[in-house]
């Protein structure tokens, strides 16, 4: 927890995503009109993948950016980095090195946000929440989408009992990714803002254009996400409950997720738990696991035993 100063030193490692230069401008420029006060991106680790086009075609000039106007001050090491601040953003575009930039953080007891995805893999992801736990350090993880007053809107509306719910958005893929981690973890985290965690079973029919993913939530509910790949692509929510049906466009959220962030370095409480994000990442592996048999319903609890969840997070 950050407690005391007014102004949160924060350092970012990756650097190779839009989002670094966007959270940047949000928390550095007080004439940006979606400014967030109380806190700013002193420091910065480079970090990208080779293996990934976008990550080694767009980090140079997002560092530079950083730096020249800006005046983010990159670091030699993670470690380095770590020492020189108050609180740590994960914001590298690929998954699969987050475990170890996340790393870095809590062993150097530094709060620790880690953006979409949160790993490569829901092992990684609970590794990460394991690894929070045994340091006392305070981590969490989420789509910017959870908090589009949109999505809200449609968590929080007064619908009575809810029955089904449906989340769309862009679907792209990565192959070094599970399908949906890349960019459908968006429409998946906006169908578990409105569902909550509690789903049991998932299956998805699959086409080059287009994903139907739906879970299975205790007491029959259904929840269902539509990734978009092929057409008009766009974000939205719709909620079936048993006094009406709500439906909600949605999209960014970067001044509140990131006036979520800052809250939770100070606080060190997180509004997401550590149960629920890995739901999430169970759901979209399963998702793949479904796609591989055909379509067939993949069971959420084998996949998360399979992950040695249980064990460590006490899911159950």
């Amino acid at each position: 927890m950050v407690w005391g100063q007014e102004t949160i030193r924060i350092g970012m490692i990756g650097l190779d995503t839009s989002h670094a230069i966007a959270f940047t401008r949000i928390l550095n420029d007080p004439a940006n009109k979606d400014h967030v006060p109380g806190g700013k991106v002193v420091a910065g680790f480079v970090a990208s993948s080779p293996d990934i086009e976008q990550s080694v075609s767009r980090v140079d000039g997002y560092v530079e950016e950083l730096k020249s106007k800006w005046g983010v001050k990159m670091h030699d090491s993670m470690e380095a980095m770590c020492r020189d601040v108050d609180a740590v953003m994960v914001e590298s575009l690929d998954g699969r090195p987050h475990l170890a930039q996340a790393r870095a953080a809590i062993e150097a007891g530094k709060p620790v946000f880690v953006d979409k995805p949160m790993a490569g893999s829901l092992r990684d992801a609970a590794e990460i929440f394991r690894l929070a736990a045994a340091h006392k350090v305070p981590c969490w993880s989420a789509s910017n989408l959870r908090f589009h007053p949109g999505v809200v809107a449609a968590a929080t509306g007064d619908y009575g009992e809810v029955t089904a719910a449906l989340s769309f958005g862009p679907a792209p893929t990565e192959e070094h990714h599970p399908d949906l981690f890349w960019y459908g973890i968006h429409p998946v985290e906006a169908l578990f803002t409105v569902m909550g965690p509690g789903c049991r079973t998932v299956t998805r029919a699959y086409t080059e254009g287009t994903d139907v993913v739906t879970g299975v939530w205790e007491g029959g509910k259904l929840g269902t996400v539509i990734g978009l790949r092929d057409g008009r692509r766009g974000y939205g929510v719709k909620v079936f409950g048993t006094k009406k049906i709500v439906e909600e466009s949605a999209g960014g959220a970067y001044p509140q997720l990131l006036t979520e962030v800052l809250a939770f370095f100070r606080s060190g409480v997180p509004p997401v738990t550590p149960k629920e994000t890995l739901e999430i990442f169970a759901f979209m592996e399963a998702a793949d696991e479904s796609k591989r048999l055909g379509g067939a319903p993949v069971d959420i609890a084998k996949i998360l035993e399979q992950a040695g969840v249980p064990t460590v997070v006490g899911r159950r």
